[in-house]
């Protein structure tokens, strides 16, 4: 069968989608291929999605054994596929104290149960007067209303404010904004000291949830928390009695080097939500992981929480069971945290780069922030689209790079490539990154004028 390129016109509704539009006939390892060939290194792992390697057989079969063996089966009942799929979360993977596991059909789902968990907590212990969800300024954690609604990512909320709650936010720890400037050690504190200041100014007895991602993603582009930040975070949430939330669609399973980015700062949230990696892209799952005090009133009032039709459905179990074996069997959280020091290493050139503000990240999630002065971070104009040129770039010489950013933070590429890359992939990535990034840049150097 030949990929018509047109179908990515006609069957998105995403502006500027087809901005470099190609068509993927198959893929393998950690590149995809085109109809006519030619072999594209997935620098991104899709959308930060991949994380075993395109086309693994033996995960394919399974699927196929489990789709013979169980179509579909209402979320509540339990299938053999699911019970394996939570043993092994909750005795392998999961950090200590999320013992009660949920799933639906991805990230922005998984956020949305995750709200819906929260305010359900509080309702269950006599306290409904809690209902508001903290946020931050730069973050995104879907794209369900409630999810928009507590993220901060100015483009993708564009146009539904109306249909949005108003909910409270607090800034970001992200430092090329930040009047502390970009090495002060007071940021520890006031970055998470500011969470306090919003719930204080909101009431401690409204505010049911504080949700973050433990390390940013295409809002503001693999932004890594100050060291204390984390811990931080969870005093100021058990101080008034706020769940904490822990957004790790993206940055979980591996991805920043440990099983969850949490782990980094020795921290458990109350709930915690997964996707992309769960299943490393081979079926549509996501997964919401809670403490047993948070689901005590729940349980003890009798009350539930609504499933969606294709929660825990049995082949998707199967398929992100075996991801998980895979990534065991192979240690592949560890080659995440190696290949990621090496792409760094690799990243390093680039931080002297005139249009780069800065290279940041941890394993294999890392982003490099483009401006138009380094010295000034005078950002380029927005209509010069400089990430989707970079992005165009990078195709035409056989790489695909992430587009991110949102607000000030406009023009990032993240890169999320497979785990299963090579030392030789990293360096013709690193290598291709900075030719599209001179691409993309040259006809609006600092001296020359808009155009």
């Amino acid at each position: 069968m030949t990929v018509d390129t047109d179908l990515s016109r006609r069957t998105s509704f995403v502006p500027g989608s087809a901005a470099a539009p190609f068509a993927v006939e198959r893929a393998e390892g950690a590149y995809l291929i085109t109809p006519d060939g030619r072999r594209i290194l997935d620098a991104a792992g899709g959308a930060i999605v991949v994380n075993i390697g395109h086309g693994r057989r033996e995960v394919g079969e399974v699927a196929a054994r489990a789709l013979e063996r169980l179509t579909y089966v209402v979320p509540t009942f339990v299938s053999e596929a699911k019970a394996r799929l939570v043993e092994r979360l909750t005795e392998r993977w999961l950090p200590e104290g999320l013992t009660r596991a949920s799933f639906t059909s991805g990230g922005s789902e998984s956020v949305e149960a995750a709200l819906r968990l929260a305010r359900l907590h509080h309702v269950c212990a006599g306290r409904s007067e809690r209902w508001k969800v903290i946020g931050r300024e730069s973050s995104y954690h879907g794209v369900t209303l409630a999810a928009l609604a507590v993220g901060g990512h100015t483009p993708r909320r564009k146009g539904y404010e109306p249909l949005l709650l108003d909910f409270p936010k607090v800034r970001s720890h992200y430092c090329l904004e930040c009047s502390l400037g970009r090495t002060s050690e007071d940021c520890r504190g006031e970055a998470a000291d500011a969470l306090e200041e919003v719930i204080l100014c909101e009431g401690p007895d409204t505010v049911a949830a504080f949700i973050a991602e433990p390390v940013v993603g295409g809002a503001a582009g693999a932004v890594v928390p100050p060291p204390g930040y984390w811990p931080r975070v969870v005093d100021i949430c058990r101080k008034y009695g706020v769940l904490l939330i822990a957004d790790e669609v993206m940055c979980g399973f591996g991805r920043t080097g440990a099983k969850f980015a949490v782990n980094h700062w020795g921290v458990t949230p109350d709930i915690m939500v997964g996707g992309k990696g769960l299943a490393g892209g081979y079926a549509p799952i996501g997964g919401v992981y809670a403490t047993d005090e948070v689901m005590a009133p729940i349980a003890e009032r009798g009350e539930d929480l609504m499933f969606y039709t294709f929660s825990a459905h049995p082949a998707s179990c199967a398929v992100a069971d075996k991801v998980l074996e895979i990534m065991e069997r192979e240690d592949l959280v560890a080659r995440a945290k190696s290949m990621g020091e090496l792409l760094s290493k690799g990243l390093a050139r680039l931080r002297q780069h005139p249009n780069v503000a800065e290279v940041r990240g941890l394993g294999l999630m890392q982003a490099v922030e483009i401006v138009r002065d380094r010295d000034t971070l005078e950002r380029f104009p927005a209509d010069a689209h400089i990430t989707r040129r970079v992005v165009a770039a990078g195709l035409s010489k056989g790489v695909f790079l992430y587009p991110a950013g949102s607000g000030v933070a406009q023009d990032i590429i993240m890169l999320g490539p497979p785990f299963i890359i090579t030392e030789d992939d990293i360096d013709l990535l690193v290598s291709v990154l900075e030719e599209s990034i001179d691409a993309a840049v040259s006809r609006f150097s600092s001296s020359a004028p808009d155009k």
